[in-house]
C-alpha cells in the first residue's frame, strides 16, 4: 500500500519546513519544536467529564500526572483505568502533547485515564523513566478509591517510547506479583534497541522519524551497555508469559515496524492474546495527528473499542 495521500501531506510538510531537526538542538528546543509541530497537527480537544492534574509518590519526588475522566462516566462510580505514558523518545513530550489522545481514549472507553510525566533524558538516564513509571502505576492502584479508580481493571498504554514503557511497566509488575493489569495497548512500540531491523533500514528516511534522530533519542536515554537490558528493551525480556492481553497498532512507513510485529508474534508464542493491526498507509507517531489525518482518529477508536472490552468481564 501507498503512503495514505493525508500522511503524505505531512510528510511533504515536514521535508519543507525551515525547523532544524531534533538532533541538531538541544533537548529543551527539541521539546519546544515537538509542541509546536503537535499542536499543528492535532484536532479540537475533545470534552472529557473532568480533568485535574495530581502527583505520585516517586523514587526520584513527585511524578506529574493527570487525571480524565470520559464523558457518560457516573460521578462517585470507580472507573476503570488507562495508565497512559506519552511518547517522544524518552526526550521529547509531556502531558500537554498528548492531551487529545487520553482525552479521546478516555471518551471511547468510557474510563479514565492517568497520564505519566516521566522523568525525561538526557538529564534522567535509564532507568529513570523505567522506574517512575512502575512507581506512577503501583501508586494509581493504591490510591485506587481515593482516585475513584477500579484497581481491579487498570490497564497501560502508550505510543513509541511510552509503548516501550508499557510493555516494560506490564513485565515488571508481572514479575514482582502485581498489581495486576487487565490490558496493555502499545501503539508502534519501540521494543528492541538495536535499531537493526530491516524496516529501519528501510523507513529510516523520508518518513518523519529519520534514523539521525533515533539515535539521538537513543544516545540520550541509553548507554551502550543498556540495549539488551530487558527495561530498555522488553522483546529481550527471557519470559513473556502470563503478561495481559495486548492490543499492539503499528504503521507500515515506519522504523519502529518490524520491532512492533516481533514483540506481538514473541506475545503469541508465549500464550498472551494479542490484537495485531498494521495501519499500511500510516508513519511513525500518528496517533498524535488527528486534526489532519482520519487514520489516526480510526486507531484511537479501535485501542478505545479494545480497552472497553478488556474491561467489561470484570463488571459482573
Amino acid at each position: 500500500m501507498a503512503v495514505d495521500p493525508q500522511m503524505q501531506v505531512v510528510i511533504e510538510r515536514v521535508a519543507n519546513s525551515a525547523l532544524p531537526p531534533y538532533h541538531r538542538v538541544s533537548a529543551g528546543e527539541a521539546r519546544r519544536l515537538y509542541k509546536v509541530s503537535r499542536a499543528a497537527l492535532s484536532p479540537p480537544v475533545p470534552g472529557v467529564e473532568a480533568v485535574r492534574d495530581l502527583a505520585a509518590r516517586g523514587p526520584a519526588g513527585p511524578i506529574p500526572l493527570r487525571l480524565y475522566r470520559g464523558l457518560g462516566t457516573a460521578a462517585g462510580a470507580p472507573l476503570p483505568l488507562l495508565v497512559y505514558f506519552h511518547g517522544g523518545g524518552w526526550t521529547i513530550g509531556d502531558l500537554d502533547t498528548h492531551d487529545i489522545v487520553c482525552r479521546t481514549l478516555a471518551n471511547r472507553a468510557r474510563c479514565a485515564v492517568i497520564a505519566v510525566d516521566y522523568r525525561m533524558s538526557p538529564e534522567h538516564k535509564f532507568p529513570a523513566a523505567v522506574e517512575d513509571c512502575i512507581a506512577a502505576t503501583r501508586w494509581v492502584a493504591e490510591q485506587g478509591s481515593a482516585l475513584g479508580i477500579d484497581a481491579k481493571r487498570i490497564a497501560v498504554g502508550g505510543d513509541s517510547a511510552g509503548g516501550n514503557l508499557a510493555a516494560v511497566v506490564a513485565i515488571a509488575l508481572r514479575d514482582a506479583g502485581g498489581p495486576a493489569l487487565a490490558f496493555q495497548a502499545l501503539a508502534y512500540p519501540a521494543t528492541d534497541q538495536r535499531l537493526d531491523s530491516a524496516s529501519h533500514a528501510k523507513f529510516g528516511e523520508g518518513y518523519l522519524l529519520s534514523r539521525d534522530n533515533l539515535l539521538w533519542f537513543r544516545d540520550n536515554y541509553l548507554s551502550p551497555g543498556d540495549y539488551d537490558d530487558w527495561r530498555a528493551s522488553p522483546i529481550r525480556a527471557a519470559d513473556l508469559a502470563r503478561l495481559p492481553p495486548a492490543h499492539i497498532i503499528t504503521a507500515g512507513y515506519d522504523p519502529l515496524l518490524d520491532e512492533g510485529r516481533a514483540y506481538s508474534e514473541r506475545l503469541v508464542a508465549a500464550g498472551v492474546p494479542v490484537l495485531y493491526e498494521c495501519f499500511e498507509g500510516m508513519a511513525h507517531g500518528f496517533l498524535t495527528m488527528g486534526g489532519v489525518v482520519a487514520a489516526a482518529n480510526h486507531a484511537l477508536y479501535r485501542l478505545g473499542h479494545s480497552l472497553a472490552q478488556a474491561f467489561t468481564p470484570a463488571r459482573a
